[in-house]
């Protein structure tokens, strides 16, 4: 086993390793227990998280408070929130869809179509980078002024000519009088910018998603179907080899906690495009390259969590995939042929395509099997919970 290899691996969580040998399910099972550390001096938070769940990482500027939680909550769910009144943050993150909005593309408050489709929300907090593809973007707080206050495309139509007049309208409301003067206390003016983003990214990472089917199975709580345990076992298996990007307890594999030691942030080349076999992905499209200007980093994408991936299509970056069983076709053909029309090229053929990324013989069993494993990491607790939910009368 490689080096690279080996270190995909060793971010299978526990119980799955349990699993895989053989060893795992019934009163054998894991259990959910809190592993967080005590509360810092005037924290309420405490994370409920199962044993294979490490703490999130949080800013020391930062700290998860419940009252913060339950202001970011608000103000994520306010259309007050955007430059015309018209879009929340929730409008592209929908908790029914595991916090995407089930376009191909995202759209703006302004009608702008957003090139990228919404990437969902679930473990949020142990993202070492965000965005698809943007490896300075390393936190909530960081990451919440580009749909808020950016102009290329306009997403929430926040600018110099209007943040005041939106400031307002927050700070003219007795309920955020209340909420902001509870989540930050000892604050004279404590309605700003710099609180609602640290409001907002406190709720965004209390949305952990760690009770789906497969969540249950490795809790000896319930069984997983013999379709879905063969599902199961060739996902982690190197016949399709789905781990090597997707293995983490998180199902992606850029990962950081409260304890990370050594930050691994890898990004993918996966043979979607090569437009006229030069190599080329659609622009503004084409991964770290728009940042970097590298040859190299054409087409280079992060791995998403595959948490609640039945409830997240379409697929990929830009949308172009319709469904998990179209996605198995991608992979298992090592890449996207496009025959005609603008995009025409042999994605396989990718000069950078990553290595993991190659032809794989997988039988149509194989495929819906797999698909069926993927369906059991979708949390319907977390699609429903009334703690995510929009706190607005309808």
């Amino acid at each position: 086993m490689s080096a690279k290899h080996a270190n995909l691996l060793a971010w299978l969580p526990l119980a799955t390793a349990l699993l895989l040998s053989g060893c795992g399910g019934g009163s054998g099972g894991v259990t959910v227990v809190d592993t967080t550390p005590p509360a810092p001096p005037g924290s309420n938070w405490q994370w409920q998280l199962p044993s294979y769940f490490p703490t999130p990482k949080v800013p020391e500027d930062n700290p998860m408070s419940v009252e913060k939680v339950d202001l970011g909550r608000f103000l994520f769910y306010d259309r007050r929130l955007s430059g015309n009144g018209t879009m929340a943050c929730a409008s592209c993150h929908q908790q029914a869809l595991a916090f995407t909005d089930g376009r191909a593309q995202a759209i703006g408050s302004t009608g702008e179509m957003h090139p990228r489709s919404a990437q969902h929300l679930a473990n949020i907090a142990y993202s070492p980078t965000l965005t698809w593809a943007n490896k300075s973007v390393t936190s909530l707080e960081q990451q919440f002024p580009v749909p808020v206050f950016g102009s290329n495309p306009v997403e929430m139509g926040i600018n110099d000519a209007n943040k005041l007049e939106v400031l307002q309208r927050i700070k003219d409301l007795p309920l955020y009088q209340a909420k902001f003067a509870a989540a930050f206390p000892g604050n004279a003016d404590a309605i700003s910018w710099p609180h609602i983003t640290k409001a907002v990214a406190s709720f965004q990472r209390s949305l952990i998603s760690a009770n789906s089917r497969y969540d249950q199975a490795l809790q000896g709580k319930t069984t997983l179907s013999e379709q879905e345990q063969r599902g199961q076992r060739l996902f982690f298996g190197e016949k399709a080899e789905c781990f090597h990007c997707h293995g983490s307890f998180n199902f992606n594999d850029q990962v950081v906690h409260a304890n990370t030691r050594v930050l691994e942030i890898p990004f993918h080349n996966t043979g979607l495009y090569n437009i006229g076999g030069t190599g080329a992905f659609p622009a503004p499209n084409r991964g770290l390259f728009e940042l970097s200007g590298e040859a190299s980093d054409m087409g280079r994408f992060r791995a998403p969590s595959l948490r609640n991936v039945a409830k997240t299509a379409p697929y990929m970056h830009d949308g172009s995939i319709p469904s998990l069983e179209a996605v198995l076709d991608f992979y298992a053909a090592g890449g996207r042929n496009i025959v005609s029309g603008p995009h025409a090229g042999d994605g396989r053929q990718h000069p950078n395509k990553s290595a993991l990324v190659a032809q794989i013989n997988l039988s149509e069993q194989d495929k819906a099997d797999i698909v069926a494993f993927l369906r059991t990491l979708t949390d319907e607790e977390f699609l429903t919970s009334p703690r995510h939910a929009d706190p607005f009368p309808k």
